[in-house]
């Protein structure tokens, strides 16, 4: 039966100063991989990699903005030793009523959340052709890219275009070994998000999730290490839903 240990493999996450980009280099690092921490903000990614040390596992910081070529183009060169495992993390989110969306809101949603994880996919990629051997991309996409909510037209239309990228890059690089799947998270409990959801307006969007519950971090955990592990190894241009049942719940 195929391993999700990952002893001996090299991990990118973006993103990974807070969140979800934290938190899945956690569990990455404890599967035995040696995690970069990529991210735009240095101090809270020496954070992350403190937190990785005091449970016995490696990670190193790396300045990285998706949106940037220079700043992929140093964390990327030519010559450089390819991850097997990256996640494409970074995003930001925008919320705001379409007819009132101003256009720069509107192209920093698409560059940093579809045009960035195209990016990072693409110079990863290029590593590892280069050097002969495949590895896995994780495209961390949501729900909303595979249905509507209102006042999100920029971040699902973004994410709805990680969901159909990750197919695309799939169905391209499977020749040369390289995985590529998405992962949707549904509603997931944040710091950012908590006090909303104990609000009357929040409690009422958990009752629409059949589970009628919040999903925790750790709830993504399984769905990440199969998909960077030997364990998903036969699966490519996918994606794994993890929401309580919230996309199939009734109109």
């Amino acid at each position: 039966m195929p391993s999700v240990e990952l002893t001996g493999r090299r991990a990118l996450v973006t993103g990974a100063s807070s969140g979800l980009g934290r938190h899945f280099s956690q569990v990455l690092a404890r599967s035995g991989a040696h995690v970069t921490l990529a991210a735009r903000r240095i101090g809270a990614l020496e954070e992350t990699a403190a937190r990785i040390s005091s449970e016995g596992g490696r990670s190193e910081i790396l300045h990285l903005d998706v949106t940037d070529e220079a700043s992929l183009g140093a964390a990327f060169p030519p010559d450089g030793e390819p991850y097997d495992i990256v996640v494409n993390n970074a995003g930001v989110a925008h919320a705001g009523a379409a007819l009132d969306m101003k256009p720069d809101d509107w192209a920093h949603t698409i560059d940093t959340d579809l045009s960035g994880v195209f990016r990072v996919a693409q110079a990863t990629a290029k590593q590892m052709v280069e050097a002969g051997r495949g590895g896995t991309i994780i495209n961390v996409a949501s729900i909303a890219g595979l249905r509507v909510a209102g006042s999100l037209a920029a971040y699902a239309t973004a994410k709805a275009g990680v969901v159909q990228l990750t197919r695309a890059l799939a169905l391209e690089w499977a020749r040369y070994q390289i995985r590529v799947n998405s992962l949707c998270p549904g509603y997931i409990e944040t710091d950012i998000n908590r006090d909303f959801f104990a609000s009357d307006a929040g409690k009422a969007m958990i009752r629409r999730i059949p589970q009628r519950r919040l999903g925790q971090f750790e709830d993504l955990d399984g769905p990440l290490l199969l998909l960077a592990s030997d364990a998903g190894r036969f699966m490519t241009g996918t994606e794994i839903v993890v929401d309580g049942g919230h996309l199939v719940s009734s109109m």
